[in-house]
């Protein structure tokens, strides 16, 4: 255990704060995290909801909403808002000068532990998908795609400029929001309810790896928008040619090299060899679109896809279950603990003007990803309320849109705050409604017996 303080000492070495005391509170943070999550799953579970929105729950519970064990600098609190540092005063001799530097540390330390989360879930999801499939279902998911990026972008948009009479930017930043899905959630609730390699279930990943792919061009020209007053039509080409590049060349040289790796797998004999080297593999892809400016995630899951089609695809599955399950509760459960409740209190004046805002979000929110289902033509027998249901939650990917249009400053208070409520409301109504659109429809694997 000592080894891991230096590693600590180096990310703090312009810090006062004890590496220790970094490390005690990254305990206690996880402990408060693993209990949250495992009773709102249970209890989900038992009132027949999927896991995944009591692992929300359990987050909001003890996040900024209500006990605020779990909160995070950039919500704007600091250590004197944090139980978890008040536990460490308490207990560990925290002193007053240092807490703030413990705190800041602890936080980034739980923020990296979420993204290692989601990027174990979308490898775990890539693992679970079918190559062949999702090639099958690509011009479907295109499709639905296209649609739930235009549809709810162009609604909403012109929804604030000519309904609410929004200056062009916040309207502008407000309809890109509309325009996320978020592959981490709905990946999770399809898992859940074995939908996940089904036809729906394709064709809704497929989509929601082509919208983060949208989603992160449409951030970088609001963005550009929002510093600049002008589209850098460069920007928008680089990406559109790096986002084709990355995953087209990963799947083609992915499969090229993967019976490399099954024949070193094959020839190794410490434990754990074909975990590691499939992890290995994963973070190399995660690095690589995180450096060419695309989403870790998408790396990973394109590192699924290719591992998915060796001979080490069962073995691996069952391999990396219990790391997603160290992990992934993490990034669901700090999805909740940031989501901050008090934008939905009307007695605050300022939330007023917001919430009415956000229930026009909302509703071009719902409608705007429906409807994609609906796009999908010559398959009578296709689920395609349940695709457009699929699409619905905007989860961490839509806070990422907010976050970057307060920081800008291109948001005022009410409509960021509008932005907050519809990605809060998206996040929590599609995974109950995921399952009950999927009701009558048998789990993959039983028997229909008539």
């Amino acid at each position: 255990m000592t080894g891991f303080y230096p590693v600590l000492a180096i990310a703090t070495e312009t810090e006062t704060a004890d590496p220790s005391l970094i490390l005690a509170g990254v305990l206690l943070s996880l402990v408060m995290i693993y209990f949250a999550s495992k009773l709102g799953g249970e209890l989900c579970s038992r009132i027949g909801l999927p896991a995944v929105l009591g692992e929300l729950v359990g987050g909001v519970i003890i996040g900024v909403s209500a006990f605020k064990f779990l909160v995070f600098p950039e919500g704007g609190l600091g250590a004197e808002d944090s139980l978890i540092i008040q536990l460490l005063q308490n207990t560990a001799n925290l002193t007053p000068s240092t807490e703030e530097a413990v705190f800041h540390s602890m936080s980034e330390v739980i923020s990296v532990l979420s993204e290692l989360g989601v990027i174990i879930l979308l490898f775990e999801i890539g693992l679970e998908s079918d190559l062949k499939e999702l090639i099958r279902v690509g011009p479907s998911a295109a499709i639905v795609a296209v649609v739930g990026v235009a549809v709810p972008f162009i609604l909403g948009t012109l929804g604030l400029l000519y309904i609410f009479h929004l200056p062009l930017v916040p309207s502008v930043f407000a309809g890109a929001a509309l325009t996320a899905t978020s592959i981490g959630i709905t990946a999770k609730v399809l898992a859940e309810l074995g939908k996940l390699s089904s036809e729906e279930g394709q064709i809704i990943i497929g989509a929601a790896v082509l919208d983060d792919i949208l989603g992160i061009i449409v951030l970088a020209v609001v963005a550009s928008l929002a510093k600049t007053g002008e589209v850098q039509v460069s920007q928008i080409v680089y990406l559109i040619i790096t986002a084709a590049t990355f995953l087209i060349g990963t799947i083609l040289l992915g499969r090229l090299i993967s019976p490399w790796i099954v024949s070193m797998v094959d020839g190794m004999r410490t434990r754990g060899s074909i975990l590691i080297t499939g992890i290995i593999f994963a973070f190399i892809l995660a690095y690589i679109a995180n450096v060419i400016q695309l989403e870790a995630i998408l790396g990973a899951f394109a590192a699924g896809l290719v591992l998915a089609e060796t001979e080490k695809r069962k073995e691996l599955e069952k391999q990396i279950i219990p790391v997603a399950d160290i992990f992934v509760p993490i990034f669901f459960v700090c999805v909740g603990a940031k989501t901050d409740l008090s934008v939905l209190n009307p007695a605050i004046p300022t939330n007023r003007e917001g919430l009415i805002i956000a229930s026009f979000l909302i509703l071009v929110a719902i409608i705007g990803k429906v409807v994609t289902g609906y796009t999908v033509w010559g398959q009578p027998t296709l689920n395609k309320l349940a695709i457009g249901v699929g699409m619905i939650p905007r989860g961490e990917v839509g806070l990422v849109f907010a976050g970057v249009g307060s920081a800008s400053g291109a948001l005022d208070p009410a409509t960021d705050a509008a932005i907050i409520v519809m990605v809060i409301a998206t996040t929590f109504i599609a995974p109950p409604l995921l399952k009950l659109v999927f009701k009558d429809e048998p789990v993959e694997g039983e028997t229909v017996i008539n």
